[in-house]
């Protein structure tokens, strides 16, 4: 298990360092002295657990806990504020504002570690319930919950980035006839096998995947255009024959899939599922054409064939 990182946000360089080195044997610890600082660390999303001063300069340990909660990134991260042992309406506002807990000053080291221990496992525990809960669990890769959360958020990052995002519906060919054949089993398999196949060759950043029910597929990819997504679309379906699944009642006698897809530039006001709708549409027009093919449109009335 990789190693906890722990922000401390605290003005005062002696109390921080004091801090630091009752955590840094456990934990790998970042130390910064302004809430703006702060901020922009906790933004980057890498931390398990901010300690944070009520008394800063700049801005108050209230305000920063206050930006942290507005935000998508940070507003899941737990915060334990720094106070004084006599300072009960910091210890109040501060939880009220959504802190997990605090430490009181002076400090006695056993209790800063058990107190931040908990709070970090509590963390992680509730990270791998989330995981968990937005996963496919045949296939591994996102699920329906979390592509319908996901392709919202997207959505609108292409249209505010003003980039071109493609939209992807893979399907199984005659799989209930594999399944008719073969069994429930090792249609089970063959799910899991294109899932992986397709997962691997949509890595970066800006690519997204996920099982979208029964033996169908969605992908989102954002920053290619029309040419680039319809030929990676075409990699990725020779790569899944490739595979080399035995399927009788296909053309090939392999296991195929069909792929449907669009890209469009969206603009304010544009609605995410017409365009989905046209990429089912083009997921359609490849199994009437033969299946095991990719049918791509560029969004302004140009439909593209691999075959």
């Amino acid at each position: 298990m990789s190693i906890q990182k722990i922000l401390i946000i605290d003005d005062s360089a002696v109390q921080a360092n004091y801090l630091r080195s009752i955590l840094e044997d456990d934990y790998q610890v970042t130390v910064v002295h302004t809430g703006k600082e702060g901020l922009e660390q906790a933004m980057s999303g890498e931390y398990s657990l901010v300690l944070l001063d009520v008394i800063m300069p700049d801005m108050d340990g209230f305000s920063l806990l206050r930006e942290m909660q507005e935000s998508i990134v940070t507003k899941y991260i737990p915060v334990i504020m720094i106070t004084s042992l006599s300072d009960t309406y910091s210890e109040e506002r501060g939880l009220v504002l959504g802190a997990v807990d605090y430490i009181a000053k002076p400090f006695h080291p056993m209790i800063v570690k058990a107190r931040v221990n908990t709070h970090i496992k509590l963390y992680q525990y509730r990270l791998q319930i989330q995981r968990q809960a937005l996963v496919d669990e045949l296939t591994g890769v996102a699920n329906r919950r979390q592509y319908d959360n996901y392709s919202a958020v997207k959505w609108q990052e292409a249209v505010r980035l003003g980039k071109p995002i493609s939209i992807c519906m893979f399907d199984i060919d005659l799989f209930k006839l594999y399944n008719d054949t073969y069994g429930h089993p090792a249609g089970d398999k063959v799910i899991a096998a294109v899932a992986g196949a397709v997962d691997s060759r949509l890595q970066r950043v800006t690519d997204f995947f996920a099982r979208y029910g029964g033996e169908e597929f969605v992908a989102l990819i954002l920053g290619d255009d029309s040419r680039q997504a319809f030929d990676h679309m075409k990699r990725i379906r020779q790569q899944i024959e490739e595979l080399r699944m035995p399927h009788r009642a296909t053309k090939t006698g392999w296991v195929t899939v069909s792929i449907g897809g669009v890209t469009i530039s969206p603009k304010s006001g544009d609605d995410y599922n017409s365009y989905l709708m046209m990429a089912d549409a083009m997921l359609y027009d490849a199994k009437r054409y033969g299946r095991n093919m990719v049918v791509w449109s560029n969004g302004k009335n140009e439909q593209w064939r691999e075959k």
